[in-house]
């Protein structure tokens, strides 16, 4: 496995850090699961985050549950006004 430049590193802490809880945790997921073996332990260590949180989110992935939208805006929102 190879690691990512530290820019690109920066980038996807700083990508990480403006989501919320649950894209956090499939976002690393998707993260790792690229990297395969030892992708969670390298992931987990560049968004500083629980390995636990990126099998959690694998295992969502992975699963046939509807993932949710987690829309902000209600849906039909006119920023116009």
């Amino acid at each position: 496995m190879d690691a990512f430049a530290p820019e690109i590193e920066r980038q996807m802490k700083r990508l990480f850090d403006s989501l919320g809880e649950k894209d956090r945790r499939r976002y690393a997921a998707i993260e790792a699961t690229k990297l395969g073996h030892g992708g969670i332990e390298y992931i987990a260590s560049v968004l500083k985050c629980d390995p636990k949180t990126i099998r959690q989110g694998q295992a969502e992935l992975a699963g046939t549950d509807e993932l949710g939208t987690g829309r902000v805006r209600k849906k039909g929102a006119d920023a116009n006004g």
